[in-house]
C-alpha cells in the first residue's frame, strides 16, 4: 500500500466556483451500491465533447491494482496520453459519505476506480483540488487490460522487447534448403571469372555440403558424427501448449559448432532443422534475467509457421525464463509472409502498450511505418557466407543490441521519472488537458550503435541463408520433399538487395566475406567506450536533451562513467553529438582512467588484455553488490577507496535504481585545479545531496557521497524518498 499523502483537498466549504459549466448530474455506483449523484463536466465542446457512461449512470465495477510508486494520472499518460474524457465532482449536498472514502482510498493508494464500457476501461482518477471541498476526479479512457498490465511493468521499471527469429537470432536450415542453396550458389560460380571470388564461394558450398551431412545422419539414424566423435540424440519433453500433446522430440546440441538439431514433428524426419545461433545470445540472455530481476517482458513476432517458432523459442529459452509457459502461446506471434508486423498485433491482449516497446530485428520495412522508431536493426545473421564475422567484431552484435537496450530503458525511466513524475504530482483538479506532460516513447531513445558488421561488399550473401516459414509448413503435413523452385522464391524472406542495413552504418564501411577487414568509423568511439565500462565493471550511460531554437533544432549528449560526467558533445544530430561526447570522454579517460574506475568498481583483479570470457562487450546496467562480483585488493589501494567503494554501495541500496545518483566533478579543468583542489557533489534527480572539497579526487569524492548518505537516511523530502526503496517491515 502506498504511503497516504495529504489530505488533497484544501479549499473551504465552496463548491463548484471553479467548475466549467454544461455539467450533467448523473447517479454513481460502485457495484451495487450508491455513492450519491456527481456533475460530470466534459473536457472537449460540441459533439466530441461526448460524455462516456451509458445511461447516464456512472458505475464503477473495480478498482485498479494499487502502484506502488507511480500515480495512476502517470500511468494513464504514458499508455493512454491525453485520454482525459471529463471531469466529475461529488455534488455537495448531501455528500455520500462513501464516495469520500472511495476518493480517499483512490488517492492515498495509488488506485483508480475504473468503468468497464465494451472492451474500454474509464479509469476514475482521484485528484487533488484548490477551489473545491468534495471528491473530484479525472476520468481517463483506456483499452480494457492495459492498465493493470502497465502497472506491474512502469513499477518494476520494465519495458517490452519484441524479437524477430530467423537471421536476427538463428539461421535453420532443412536438408531441401541446404540443396537448393547449394544448387544455386553452384551455377552462379559457373558465371564467375574472379578466383578470388570462385574461392570464396566454394568455401561456402563446403560449410552448406558439412551440415547437410550432419543433418541427413540425424535423419537417418538421430545420431551425428562430428570430429570422430558420435553424438546420440537425446529426448526431451515439450510441455504442452494449449491443446497440445505431450511430445518427445529428438535433439542434438553442438555446443562447439553453437548448433541444434531438431525435429519439428517428432512423426515426420523431413521436419528435422539445423539450426544455427547467433553469437552472444547466452549472454543477452542473461542481461534480461541477470539476478532474477525482470527488466523486459519478452515477445517474439515473426514470419515463420507457429509450431517452428515455438521449437525455435524453446532451444533459444529451455527454461522458460524469458517467456513463461504459461504466457508462452500469447508472447510468440505469427504472422503471415506477406502482411506487416505491428506492434499493435503483437499486444493485441493488452500485454503492453507500443510505446514502451522495442524491437530487434534483421529488417525495417517488414513492420508497421509508425512502428519503425522503435525498431534497432542488426545485420542478417549469414553463418555460411561470412562465419567470421560475428568473431571479428569489436562488439558482437547481440552485444550491441543489449547495449541499445539499456540506454532506451535508462532514457525512458529518466524521462519518467524527471520529468513526467514530476510533472504529475503538481497537477490539480482544475488544470487544462494541454497542462499534462510529454509521455516518453521507445523511439525518442534508440541510438543507433554501430556494428561494423555488414556484408555489403561488391559480393553480397546471393541469398538468405535460412529457410522460411512456408517450407516447414508443408513438411509438418506430411507433403512431398520436392518442392517447386517457383514456389520456394514466392515463399522465402526478402532477397538481400532490398535488405535494410542496420541505421548508423556509414557509407563504405563492410566486412569482407570469411570475416575480413573491419572499417573505422566514428560510432567506434561507443563502442569503444562501451566496452571499457563492461571490462571495468562500470556504467556507461549516454544522458540526450533536444533543444529548438526558431528553425534549428540542437542535440546534446552527456557521457556519464560510473555515473561521473566524463565528456560532452552537441551537434545537428543525436548520432553526431553522441560521438563528440564519446571522443571527449575517451580523451578525459586516457588521463585519469584508474582514478575514475577505482573508486567506483575497485580494482579489477584480472588480466584486462585478454579477451573476456565469451567476449560479450556487454556493459552492467548496475554493478552487482553480491554474489561471486567481489574485487580482491591489490598494491594502489587505499583506506579512502575501500571507504569510499562502501559508501557508495549504501547509496545504491538505498536508492531504487542507481543511476539517479551522479557524481559531477565542478571543476572546469580538474588537471589544471588552482592547488590541486578538486570539488565534487553529489546529485540525485537533479537535487544536490552532498559537496565535497579536497586536495585529491577520492577524498573529495568520499567527502559528497558521506554527506549524501546522512542526508537520505534522515530525509523526509517527499521528493526525493520517491526515489528511495520502501522499507519493509519484518
Amino acid at each position: 500500500m502506498a504511503t497516504p499523502r495529504p489530505s488533497p483537498l484544501l479549499a473551504g466549504p465552496s463548491s463548484a466556483a471553479a467548475a466549467p459549466a454544461r455539467q450533467v448530474t448523473m447517479r454513481m455506483f460502485h457495484g451495487d451500491v450508491s455513492l450519491g449523484e456527481a456533475e460530470v463536466f466534459p473536457i472537449k465542446p460540441g459533439p466530441d465533447g461526448a460524455l462516456p457512461f451509458p445511461s447516464n449512470e456512472i458505475r464503477v465495477s473495480h478498482l485498479s491494482p494499487a502502484s506502488e510508486r507511480c500515480p495512476p494520472l502517470a500511468i494513464l499518460q504514458t499508455i493512454a496520453p491525453f485520454s482525459v474524457r471529463c471531469k466529475l465532482q461529488a455534488k455537495t449536498l448531501p455528500l455520500n459519505p462513501s464516495i469520500h472514502r472511495l476518493y480517499l482510498t483512490c488517492f492515498n493508494e495509488y488506485k483508480s476506480a475504473v468503468v468497464v464500457v465494451g472492451d474500454e476501461e474509464l479509469h476514475l482518477v482521484a485528484m487533488p483540488s484548490k477551489a473545491v471541498n468534495v471528491p473530484c476526479f479525472w476520468c481517463c479512457s483506456v483499452r480494457a487490460g492495459l492498465y493493470a498490465s502497465s502497472v506491474g511493468m512502469l513499477n518494476l521499471r520494465c519495458l517490452a522487447i519484441v524479437f524477430d527469429l530467423d537471421e536476427t537470432l538463428i539461421v535453420a536450415n532443412t536438408v531441401a534448403s541446404f540443396e537448393r542453396r547449394i544448387g544455386d550458389l553452384s551455377h552462379k560460380m559457373e558465371a564467375v571469372d574472379d578466383p578470388g571470388r570462385v574461392a570464396v564461394m566454394s568455401a561456402e558450398i563446403k560449410r552448406y555440403i558439412e551440415d547437410r551431412a550432419l543433418l541427413k545422419e540425424f535423419i537417418d539414424k538421430d545420431t551425428v558424427t562430428d570430429n570422430g566423435r558420435i553424438v546420440a540424440a537425446q529426448k526431451e519433453e515439450v510441455q504442452p501448449i494449449g491443446t497440445q500433446d505431450r511430445l518427445l522430440r529428438p535433439v542434438i546440441r553442438l555446443l562447439e559448432r553453437n548448433a541444434i538439431l531438431t525435429r519439428i514433428n517428432p512423426e515426420i524426419r523431413d521436419t528435422s532443422v539445423f539450426v544455427k545461433l547467433r553469437p552472444a545470445w547466452e549472454d543477452l540472455r542473461s542481461y534480461l534475467t541477470a539476478k532474477g530481476r525482470k527488466r523486459f517482458e519478452v515477445y517474439v513476432c515473426t514470419m515463420a509457421e507457429r509450431d517452428y517458432a515455438l521449437e525455435i523459442w524453446r532451444l533459444l529459452d529451455p527454461e522458460a525464463n524469458l517467456i513463461s509457459l504459461n504466457n508462452i502461446s500469447e508472447r510468440v506471434v505469427c504472422v503471415k509472409p506477406d502482411s506487416s508486423k505491428s506492434l499493435q498485433h503483437v499486444f493485441k491482449n493488452g500485454g503492453c502498450h507500443p510505446k514502451m516497446a522495442m524491437v530487434i530485428d534483421d529488417r525495417l520495412k517488414v513492420w508497421d511505418e509508425k512502428d519503425q522508431p522503435r525498431v534497432h536493426v542488426v545485420p542478417a545473421y549469414a553463418p555460411y557466407y561470412a562465419p567470421q564475422a560475428e568473431n571479428a567484431n569489436a562488439v558482437p552484435v547481440l552485444c550491441v543490441a543489449r547495449n541499445v537496450a539499456c540506454n532506451i530503458r535508462g532514457g525512458f525511466f529518466r524521462e519518467f521519472d524527471e520529468n513526467l513524475l514530476k510533472k504529475v504530482f503538481e497537477l490539480l483538479y482544475e488544470n487544462e488537458l494541454l497542462d499534462l506532460p510529454y509521455a516518453p516513447d521507445v523511439g525518442d531513445y534508440l541510438v543507433c550503435e554501430d556494428t561494423n558488421f555488414v556484408p555489403t561488399n561488391k559480393d553480397p550473401a546471393p541469398i538468405p541463408e535460412g529457410m522460411s516459414g512456408a517450407e516447414v509448413e508443408k513438411r509438418l503435413n506430411g507433403r512431398a520433399h520436392q518442392v517447386d523452385h517457383k514456389q520456394i522464391s514466392s515463399s522465402t524472406r526478402l532477397s538481400d538487395d532490398v535488405r535494410v542495413a542496420p541505421r548508423g552504418n556509414l557509407a563504405g564501411s563492410n566486412v569482407e566475406s570469411n570475416g575480413g577487414s573491419l572499417p573505422i568509423t566514428p560510432l567506434l568511439f561507443v563502442s569503444v567506450l562501451q566496452e571499457i565500462g563492461r571490462l571495468c565493471n562500470s556504467k556507461v550511460e549516454f544522458r540526450s536533451t533536444v533543444s529548438s531554437t526558431g528553425k534549428s533544432t540542437q542535440f546534446s549528449v552527456e557521457v556519464l562513467f560510473s555515473n561521473e560526467k566524463v565528456g560532452s558533445g552537441t551537434g545537428k544530430t543525436r548520432e553526431e553529438a553522441q560521438v563528440q561526447a564519446a571522443e571527449k570522454a575517451l580523451q578525459n579517460l586516457q588521463s585519469n582512467y584508474l582514478s575514475f574506475v577505482a573508486p567506483m568498481a575497485g580494482v579489477l583483479n584480472k588480466d584486462t588484455s585478454k579477451s573476456p570470457g565469451g567476449g560479450n562487450g556487454f556493459l552492467e546496467d548496475d554493478i552487482d553488490s553480491d554474489g561471486d562480483t567481489s574485487m580482491k585488493e591489490l598494491s594502489g589501494t587505499t583506506p579512502i577507496v575501500d571507504r569510499l567503494s562502501s559508501v557508495i554501495s549504501l547509496l545504491r541500496e538505498l536508492c531504487v535504481e542507481d543511476q539517479h545518483v551522479v557524481f559531477r566533478d565542478e571543476v572546469q579543468n580538474p588537471g589544471s585545479a588552482i592547488n590541486e583542489e578538486y570539488h565534487f557533489q553529489v546529485e540525485l534527480a537533479g537535487q544536490i545531496l552532498g559537496i565535497g572539497i579536497g586536495a585529491n579526487r577520492d577524498f573529495a569524492k568520499l567527502q559528497a557521497a558521506e554527506e549524501a548518505l546522512r542526508f537520505l537516511e534522515t530525509t523526509t523530502d517527499p521528493q526525493i524518498k520517491k526515489h528511495l526503496r520502501p522499507i519493509r517491515c519484518s
